[in-house]
């Protein structure tokens, strides 16, 4: 199509299309459709393969705990694998989303399934404080990367709330809250990393080596079908590339 001027100008459908191409070109990046349930965006593409190392991430967990007699400590590894189960959902939900009303849906839903998986995490946190008492504390990998995955939670959690409800009262406009949003989507998937290798740290504890023996090599699986199944759906354009 040209214009008046006669210089070449796309069509609104192709501009479209750009705007959704994949960051890598899998079938793993189905966009939602328009008449498709948003539920469905759980499963399309290679959601199916992020949902199977989530689950079997948390199984693996949750089996390792529960088969032993339950203490106070044993809340914590089952609030965190529980509360990474919500993110991994929280993401799946929202990553397919294109037409307007899809992506305020999406964003709804992800911020809610959000808050119960940040809960999780806080009150994850505080059992192992208290389950410390006054022994040392980081004195390992695990504890060490576990202190700062918490900190980059409650950091991320902060900036999704500021740029998607309070731009205007915190960053001063609706475009600046917009132009954070980039940011925040990358900083999710680094922060899932973090995460799964805070899971992974913790299967070389003194505790999981003696008493729970949760494998790496399951939790390494698992994570890398997370990985996998997430990477593929992203879409180059919402990182702003």
């Amino acid at each position: 199509m040209a214009s008046a001027t006669g210089i070449p100008q796309e069509h609104p459908d192709t501009i479209q299309e750009q705007e959704d191409a994949p960051l890598l070109h899998t079938p793993g990046n189905v966009p939602q459709k328009e008449s498709a349930a948003i539920y469905q965006n759980l499963f399309t593409g290679t959601a199916s393969a992020a949902q199977v190392g989530i689950w079997m991430l948390a199984i693996l967990v949750w089996t390792g705990i529960l088969s032993h007699p339950l203490i106070f400590f044993s809340a914590h590894p089952l609030l965190n694998s529980a509360a990474i189960l919500l993110q991994v959902q929280a993401t799946l939900i929202l990553q397919p989303t294109t037409t307007p009303h899809q992506k305020r849906l999406g964003t709804i839903i992800h911020y809610i399934i959000q808050t119960l998986s940040l809960l999780g995490f806080i009150t994850a946190f505080i059992i192992i404080e208290i389950n410390k008492g006054d022994h040392a504390r980081f004195t390992s990998p695990h504890g060490i990367l576990g202190l700062i995955t918490y900190i980059f939670i409650i950091l991320q959690a902060l900036v999704g709330v500021v740029q998607y409800f309070v731009p205007v009262q915190v960053l001063g406009s609706v475009e600046k809250g917009k132009s954070v949003y980039k940011y925040h989507r990358k900083s999710g998937y680094v922060l899932l990393l973090l995460e799964l290798a805070t899971v992974s740290a913790a299967t070389q504890t003194t505790y999981n080596l003696n008493v729970l023996s949760i494998p790496l090599w399951g939790v390494l699986v698992a994570s890398v079908l997370v990985v996998l199944g997430l990477g593929a759906r992203i879409k180059k354009h919402k990182l702003g590339l």
